[in-house]
């Protein structure tokens, strides 16, 4: 579960070395689809595969399918440290080859749940949870420093670095682990519904990430008509999807699940949970990369790296909570932790939305070890709940379902947080931006043309590390001619960081007001799940479980 969620963020902080390392630009006009495949392929098929494969993992063997995962995943991280192309057959390389390894992460995601559900009895699951999630959340962000060290080096090590832990874990588990679940007999796999639910869901995610590009005019792609036929589309795929899953004799995903309070209220919790932790972790790095650390003596191609360490109270504050509340929610139940753990987090984001833009770090870091700890409170005792409900046959479909809700949140926080960012930039910035040029020797016309791009532009460049002034001004051929004090201040670490500060806060508090409701929404939503309930497999050999219903889940 490490090795799978590092190598889903190792990327995000490695990106300025690795379009370096294969000689493209990723902000030129065209290569902005290079950058959010390379940013989403990975996290994209693991939310539209899992399902299939924890399906697959009743129906074959759970090890069996967590071990090919293994070999899948390495095999697919030696090839990217390979790439032999440059420019834009370089990305696309890279592209295809991290589509490959994620189907091995989602073989490790779907089926690693369930494995430990299917080894731990129920009282000890919580426990085993916990040790799980932390390494999955704490392998996002360790991703982050381990991503800036290594492209400080090479771009190549970013993806060799994970290929001893991959060929050592393969070995181990052939060897070691065993299949101790009865696998589902005469069983068959549902094609349609596997079909129209990978169909449906990439169409929708794939729309949803495109929505943020710029398209005819506007600041954002939601007019474009390829972004509403996938948005649009996708969602009636995936209507059909339910439908046909009403009438197989053996349908890939039993919709009878979420009849059960437990499983449902735990995988929309964790839905939103996902988004809210998903944006503050993209919005963390650019405030991070684009203002904070520049105003601090950074240059702006060392902002990767230190943002990841500047962001390690956040993994701490998750290390400390995850296996406590793992522990304590196999003696007491899911809801108070979990519930508890998202105000907690909402808490926190409304401590961000009140401290300056250059804020003092003791107090940032405090506020993001409370989101830790808010996190961590959360995320061990949902799963431990949504895997206690579901029958023993059903677990690796369930496990594969909750990873989905897990994955599309992260993709979709992308979306929904750069478009509330995009929107609270467009009415301020252009003529913040507009402005600043023009004071400082940049002639009006292209001032005026830098002010109307569109901010997303903006927005990468500080999130990849890159100079941003120095990076939209260089197209219209204007450095070279101007003052050589007012070139400095322009390209200097203080300028970009002191003109978007409130342009950048007027969007953070948009933003993370919606994490914020969302936190709560979630609160509420795990509140409702109920006491706490085990399925009829397990409670036959716990007798004080033997009251617990679904109805009451």
């Amino acid at each position: 579960m490490l090795l799978a969620t590092v190598n889903s963020s190792i990327v995000i902080i490695s990106l300025p070395a690795i379009f370096r390392g294969i000689h493209l630009n990723p902000l030129e006009p065209g290569n902005v689809s290079y950058l959010l495949w390379i940013l989403m392929g990975y996290m994209l098929v693991s939310a539209v595969l899992v399902v299939t494969l924890g399906r697959l993992g009743d129906m074959f063997g759970r090890v069996r399918m967590y071990n090919l995962g293994f070999a899948v995943f390495t095999v697919g991280t030696i090839v990217l440290a390979l790439d032999p192309l440059h420019g834009g057959a370089g990305a696309v390389w890279l592209i295809g080859w991290r589509v490959f390894e994620g189907i091995g992460g989602a073989m490790l995601m779907a089926n690693s749940a369930a494995i430990l559900t299917d080894a731990f009895p129920a009282d000890r699951r919580g426990m085993a949870m916990g040790v799980n999630q932390v390494a999955g959340i704490a392998g996002t962000f360790l991703g982050l420093v381990a991503g800036g060290l290594l492209s400080e080096v090479n771009w190549r090590l970013v993806f060799f670095a994970s290929a001893p832990i991959g060929i050592a874990g393969t070995i181990w588990a052939y060897r070691s682990l065993n299949e101790t679940a009865t696998r589902a007999v005469g069983a068959k796999i549902d094609w349609l519904g596997n079909a129209t639910f990978a169909v449906g869901l990439t169409a929708l995610l794939a729309g949803i990430t495109y929505g943020i590009q710029p398209y005819g005019g506007h600041d954002m792609g939601w007019t474009n008509p390829w972004v509403l036929g996938g948005i649009i589309g996708g969602a009636a795929v995936l209507a059909a999807f339910c439908v046909i899953e009403t009438k197989v004799a053996q349908p890939m995903f039993h919709l009878g699940l979420f009849r059960i309070r437990a499983f449902a209220a735990g995988n929309l919790a964790g839905l939103l949970a996902a988004i809210s932790r998903g944006g503050m972790q993209f919005m963390l790095i650019i405030w991070l990369q684009g203002i904070w650390l520049p105003l601090h003596g950074y240059d702006f191609e060392d902002t990767p790296l230190w943002a990841g360490i500047y962001l390690l109270p956040l993994t701490c504050g998750f290390l400390v909570a995850g296996p406590i509340s793992g522990h304590l929610s196999d003696r007491y139940g899911a809801r108070a932790f979990a519930s508890g753990g998202l105000v907690l987090s909402a808490l926190a984001f409304g401590g961000l939305l009140v401290i300056p833009t250059d804020f003092g770090y003791g107090t940032f870091a405090l506020l993001i070890f409370l989101n830790g700890i808010g996190s961590g409170l959360f995320a061990a005792p949902n799963t431990t709940a949504i895997m206690n409900s579901v029958p023993a046959d059903q677990r690796g479909v369930a496990s594969g379902m909750r990873a989905t809700f897990m994955n599309a949140g992260m993709v979709l926080s992308i979306g929904v947080f750069f478009s509330l960012m995009i929107a609270g930039l467009s009415n301020t910035l252009p003529r913040t931006l507009t402005r600043g040029l023009t004071e400082h020797g940049v002639p009006a016309g292209p001032a005026a043309q830098v002010g109307d791009l569109p901010p997303v532009g903006t927005l990468f460049a500080a999130f990849l590390g890159y100079n941003p002034i120095q990076n939209l001004l260089a197209p219209f051929g204007v450095l070279g001619r101007l003052a050589p004090d007012d070139l400095n201040t322009l390209t200097g670490r203080s300028y970009f960081p002191n003109l978007i500060s409130e342009p950048f806060h007027h969007g953070l508090v948009i933003v993370f007001s919606m994490a914020i409701a969302m936190s709560l929404v979630a609160a509420l939503v795990s509140l409702l799940r109920g006491r706490r309930y085990v399925h009829d497999d397990d409670v036959r050999d716990e007798p004080a479980l033997q009251n617990a219903s679904p109805g009451a889940a």
